[in-house]
């Protein structure tokens, strides 16, 4: 054997060899293993992050272009000729939406060169602004530059818009996965002028600027469509932190971020070496406006605040919108309201309410007013005017405690209240007083053939706040008188063979059926009977009781909802459990609730237009941002009421109440009008509904707290709307009421209503097809009483025509050519020169029951 050296040392070698070959095989297995643990780790780690990306994007909200166009977009009612007559919006939401069309396009690029620059090449994500800002950042130490497109920025403002309020990374990390999800989908749905469009009226752009055209108005004082080269790079230079670059606040800032706005716009090649010269030597910033412009603080008109309230129904109503959301289209949504309202009109209508030489001798002031008192010891009290009412009541013994000589009378009184209640020093005191000259007026201009509101005043005095109390449309008010055309005469001569001619019994005192009360007429003349014409000139109250008796208060009351009325009861109302206004005192205006003023004029508005009313409007329609019809009024909601004659022949005899009647005063000097005059109980309130062929109108005066007016003239509500409706139709030609070609004309007796025979007191009356009279009137007898004489020669002086002027006739050639009956409607009658003798324009007192509310 071989024991040599050598042989030892192979030995020893191929030992050490197998040794290392089992130490290569253990590291290359440990080295496998940690690659694969490696890979595994990254699978499951790539798994998860995909597992949690796709729960996030499922998570994703659906968004449809229109959720990321910007809202908070003040809302403009505009006259017909595109005037801005009113500006609806709520703290934040003062943006005025501009189409891409209205936008320079120097603004665009200087948007697109600052912000996005690959702007029309990516599809909502710039894969390569992500890998520069990921360097950038790495590089840095710090990831402050963004990769936002403008696509991204937009659905973040609109559909993330409280990114600001994220708690952690993850809820950075989900939103902007969402976003760069719902980016990709929008580039698919939108263009790249509607993205951007959509951008620049979202955008912050400092002092309070939403959008590139409020921006515009608050730097510059212009239109942005108005904007150079320089100032759109001032805009476009406020973005990323508009409080930093505020121009006004910080122009060094804004200066450097306007050089780099315009830099970038010349790199790429958005404008020429010449503009870029241009705009950088522009003195721009000694043009920013240091302040903002002054602000129209005023408060609504009343005729806008009512256009608020009707376009709030009418989403709520006809589109389907909860309160909420009609509330915000309103206030935010950028609507576009076409107002019926007629400027000239309005300004007669405020003129005339504000002229104190129409109202009654010795103004009264009335107060509102509330009260809370915050005691030193954090206790809250609560004081209505009801609790100063009486106080002063107790302490003054005044029947009308909250009605005042004086303002100074007004603030003494608060002075001894708050005196009275007790504080020391540290209670604090929050108030609100308001207060206003008394008697009140509101009054209401309509067009009866369009049902378009042309006017409104709800009240006189200054108006200190939007929203106010509006008496043409809050404030229900008794109707008085003007309810007997209404409520009496109207459905009679419609539908129960009534005519102009009919006798009505006027025996006094009336009683009402099943109660122990009376109602007289307010002049306290009986005169046995009366024809349906003398009875409306006149307000003959029993007259007008017995036509509702006649005919069942239940139909009366089923016209009166015809004619729009929608405060009426009829015992289906729970406030008002047992009452109904389907009874006789309706006929006189004595119901439950009252009316509104806009509601009386457009039922008189309804006769003035043939019988067919027109549900006032004041708009036409409601345009969303975009330019759609959002609601429609150019055909708005009507139906007949009466038929165009039974309008034709009311419409004769109320213009014998302008001319010689209750309403003489209001007589308009150079164009015919028809109307009635109504005063309640104690002249708390006083009406005038009447008509031209253009217009209706209404003027109601009364006191807020419903203080008699019975010692003061009861008149000057007349001579406003006599001052009203002469301005207004100045301008007019003149123009006759017409009468429907069905209409005859016969003489009948001024006593029966029945056709006149020889001897017969007579005049030519008007009637509707089937109701002239077939019988003759029998004859009178010779011998008269003076009472009879008295009332023969009442009569006879209601002759409109022939050639008497005295009495109760109009003289000459009656009520106008060929419009209400050629020669009028004495024509043939013996009234020639009548005496009888017109009553004074004293109030029409509807009655003497308790159960008539006075107000």
């Amino acid at each position: 054997m071989n024991y040599g050296n050598d042989n030892l040392e192979k030995r020893k070698k191929h030992v050490a060899s197998k040794k290392n070959m089992k130490k290569k095989r253990v590291g290359v297995r440990f080295f496998k293993a940690l690659i694969i643990c490696l890979i595994l780790v990254m699978v499951i780690g790539a798994g998860s992050v995909a597992y949690c990306a796709k729960r996030i994007i499922d998570n994703t909200p659906t968004v449809t272009p229109a959720d990321v166009k910007p809202s908070g977009m003040t809302t403009f009612v505009m006259s017909k000729d595109g005037t801005i007559l009113e500006k609806f919006y709520k703290s934040g939401s003062n943006r005025v939406y501009k189409s891409i069309d209205e936008i320079p396009e120097y603004l665009a690029n200087a948007f697109i060169a600052i912000e996005d620059e690959r702007f029309h090449e990516h599809n909502g994500i710039d894969l390569q602004g992500i890998l520069r800002a990921f360097v950038k950042g790495v590089t840095s130490g710090g990831f402050s530059e963004g990769a936002s497109t403008i696509t991204q920025q937009l659905i973040k403002n609109n559909v993330f818009p409280n990114f600001v309020e994220e708690k952690d990374f993850y809820d950075k990390v989900e939103r902007k996965l969402q976003e760069q999800y719902i980016a990709l989908q929008i580039e698919k749905q939108m263009t790249k002028d509607e993205i951007l469009e959509a951008y620049m009226n979202t955008i912050n752009l400092g002092q309070g600027c939403l959008g590139v055209q409020t921006a515009a108005k608050r730097y510059f004082n212009k239109d942005v469509s108005q904007l150079t080269l320089s100032e759109c790079a001032v805009i476009a230079g406020i973005t990323q932190n508009p409080t930093a670059n505020d121009p006004v606040v910080y122009p060094e800032t804004n200066a450097r971020r306007r050089k780099l706005v315009l830099g970038n716009m010349l790199k790429q090649e958005m404008i020429a070496q010449e503009e870029y010269d241009e705009a950088m030597a522009d003195p721009v910033y000694d043009r920013i406006v240091a302040s903002p412009p002054v602000e129209d603080t005023e408060p609504y008109s009343y005729f806008n605040d009512e256009v608020y309230a009707q376009v709030i129904e009418d989403l709520q109503v006809r589109k389907g919108f909860t309160e909420a959301q009609a509330y915000n289209a309103v206030l935010s949504g950028g609507l576009t309201i076409v107002s019926t309202q007629d400027m000239w009109i309005q300004q007669i209508c405020d003129e005339e309410v504000a002229n104190e030489s129409s109202y009654p001798f010795g103004t009264e002031y009335g107060l509102e007013y509330a009260l809370t008192v915050t005691r030193t010891d954090g206790t809250v009290e609560n004081y209505s005017k009801e609790m100063l009412a009486e106080f002063l009541r107790t302490t003054y013994g005044k029947e009308y405690p909250l009605v005042f000589s004086s303002q100074e009378d007004a603030y003494n009184a608060l002075t001894a209240f708050k005196t009275a209640i007790g504080y020391v020093d540290g209670d604090m005191f929050n108030e609100r007083i308001d207060i206003t000259p008394q008697p009140q007026v509101s009054v209401v201009v309509m067009d009866q053939y369009t049902g378009e509101v042309k006017a409104m005043v709800g009240g006189r005095g200054e108006k200190t706040s939007s929203l106010a109390l509006n008496r043409a449309t809050d404030s229900t008010r008794q109707p008085g008188s003007c309810f007997k055309i209404l409520s009496a005469y109207a459905p009679a001569i419609d539908a129960y063979g009534y005519t102009l001619a009919t006798a009505i019994p006027d025996e006094g005192p009336f009683k009402y059926e099943g109660k122990n009360q009376y109602a007289n007429n307010w002049d306290g003349v009986y005169l046995g009977s009366a024809r349906v014409r003398y009875a409306i000139e006149h307000s003959m109250n029993v007259c007008a009781l017995n036509t509702i008796t006649d005919i069942g208060p239940e139909n009366a009351y089923e016209y009166l909802l015809n004619f729009g009325f929608t405060t009426l009861v009829n015992n289906d109302n729970e406030d008002y459990p047992g009452f109904s206004d389907a009874q006789q005192p309706t006929a006189l205006g004595g119901i439950t609730r009252g009316v509104y003023n806009l509601e009386m004029t457009a039922a008189y508005a309804a006769i003035a237009n043939g019988g067919t009313y027109i549900k006032p409007i004041l708009y036409t329609k409601v345009l969303d941002h975009d330019g759609n019809v959002l609601l429609d009024n150019s055909v708005p909601d009507s139906h007949s009421v009466i038929k165009d004659t039974t309008a034709a022949l009311l419409t004769s005899a109320m213009q014998d109440v302008m001319t010689i009647g209750t309403g003489g005063d209001a007589h308009l000097d150079r164009m015919p009008a028809a109307g009635k005059t109504g005063t309640t109980e104690q002249s708390t309130d006083l009406w005038l509904s009447a008509y031209t062929p253009y217009y209706t109108a209404s003027v109601w005066g009364g006191y807020d707290c419903n203080k008699p007016m019975n010692n003061i003239s009861q008149n000057w509500h007349k001579t406003i709307w006599r001052n009203i409706m002469n301005r207004i139709h100045e301008s007019y030609p003149y123009k006759d009421f017409t009468m429907p070609s069905t209409i005859q004309r016969k003489t009948i007796c001024t006593e029966t209503g029945l056709l006149a025979t020889e001897g017969c007191p007579s005049l030519t009356e008007y009637f509707a097809p089937g109701t002239i009279p077939t019988r003759a009137c029998a004859g009178h007898k010779v011998e008269e009483k003076e009472e009879d004489k008295e009332k023969e020669d009442g009569e006879n002086g209601d002759n409109t025509g022939g050639e008497g002027t005295g009495g109760e006739g109009n003289g000459g050639e009656g009520t106008g050519g060929e419009g209400t009956g050629g020669e009028g409607t004495g024509g043939e009658g013996t009234g020639g020169e009548g005496t009888g003798e017109t009553p004074p324009p004293s109030p029409e007192t509807p009655t003497t029951d308790p159960s008539v509310p006075a107000a």
